[in-house]
């Protein structure tokens, strides 16, 4: 079978390399479709991740620019590279502005679509609605737990398409052969150590009052608070993704880092293995990065949500919550260190946990007909049928 994979970002082609891995190893032929934040290199040129995972782009959707900008290049190149390579299906996932222009190419190319982790709620992006319009998009879903499950059935979707899978970052970070300590630290040129947090923030879009420089305002004020009354405590940083015009909060994590040059490291992006690899060797995650939420559960560390970006997705008891205020912030950062909560969070807790999530999915795929995706009727569930 012939099949796509459409990847604009860093985190979704950490999510999607080993299904794209078993799949080849299955036999199918493996086309891997790459965009927008893979080709920036001021966020890391990460289509170089793609390349090491033995992967190369049968599509190279090089366009940088505003949101509108980049959704108007991927409905156009991907359309474009459907056509040319007729695979039998294209997966994608999650929720990004551009996905659901590569989600509406696939439609209008008559390739059916493989949607991963339909049927989250996260209220304060503009995200939570892209991830639904997708799902509506979508042929086959796999969902990361039976409550998303049961509300993509909701949405119309037939129930024998829709797949409780788990969430495929938890498959790899309890599956990844981690890098030795020593090796990762100075490949980073920075110690980790369980008084090391690694800080993940982007822009949620749908704050009514903060603005994206604001909301990071609040949080670097409330690490500059936590910093100055836990001596110990170290950063390590990611860049955050392109939503809205990263330039600003970039250049504020670097002006905060040159305030503390022997505590703060950042990192543009880790990759998949240096990111799962670092998780066992921190003491925490904090920002508002869907990772934290469902799937740092499972490293055995506790994770700080800030502000609303998250608000709605079930999370484990060991993901905590402050809002985007410097003074919750501080002492959210605090209650990391608990005794209690790191007792807590080493139980690795998870509703987002199958022990076959990768296996459910590849098999799924392989088990559908695609040729019969094109009338999808509007599925009508009864209270008990879901």
């Amino acid at each position: 079978m012939k099949i796509a994979v459409a990847t604009t970002t860093r985190a979704d082609w950490g999510l999607l390399s080993p299904l794209a891995s078993e799949l080849r190893r299955r036999g199918h032929e493996v086309q891997v479709l790459a965009a927008n934040m893979h080709f920036n290199p001021e966020l890391g040129m990460t289509v170089r991740e793609i390349e090491a995972d033995g992967f190369l782009p049968a599509l190279r959707c090089d366009v940088q620019g505003s949101p509108v900008v980049i959704a108007s290049a991927c409905l156009l190149q991907y359309a474009e590279a459907l056509a040319r390579l007729k695979p039998a299906c294209m997966i994608c996932l999650g929720d990004r502005f551009e996905m659901l222009a590569i989600a509406q190419a696939a439609v209008m190319s008559g390739v059916p679509i493989v949607h991963i982790a339909g049927g989250a709620v996260s209220e304060g992006a503009s995200d939570d609605m892209f991830r639904h319009a997708i799902t509506k998009l979508s042929w086959l879903h796999f969902t990361e737990c039976e409550d998303y499950r049961r509300r993509v059935v909701s949405m119309g979707e037939d129930p024998a398409r829709v797949f409780d899978t788990g969430a495929i970052g938890v498959h790899n970070i309890l599956s990844i052969s981690l890098m030795d300590k020593a090796v990762l630290e100075t490949d980073i040129d920075f110690a980790l150590d369980r008084d090391t947090l690694l800080c993940t923030m982007h822009a949620a879009t749908l704050e009514p009052v903060l603005s994206p420089v604001r909301q990071y305002a609040c949080l670097l004020e409330g690490l500059s608070r936590a910093m100055d009354s836990k001596p110990s405590l170290r950063l390590l940083f990611t860049y955050p993704n392109n939503d809205v015009d990263p330039a600003p909060l970039i250049a504020a994590i670097h002006e905060f880092a040159a305030r503390y040059p022997r505590r703060v490291r950042v990192i543009p992006a880790l990759g998949m293995r240096r990111y799962l690899s670092a998780l066992h060797y921190v003491g925490g995650v904090i920002g508002n990065s869907s990772s934290g939420i469902v799937e740092v559960s499972s490293a055995g560390v506790p994770v700080l949500d800030i502000g609303i970006r998250q608000q709605g997705r079930m999370r484990a008891p060991s993901v905590i919550h402050a809002d985007c205020d410097a003074g919750q912030i501080a002492l959210g950062v605090e209650r990391l260190f608990s005794p209690s909560l790191r007792a807590l969070a080493s139980r690795r807790e998870n509703p987002y946990y199958n022990p076959d999530t990768l296996t459910v999915m590849a098999d799924a795929i392989e088990n559908t007909d695609f040729s019969q995706a094109y009338i999808k009727p509007f599925y009508q569930p009864c209270a008990t049928s879901i």
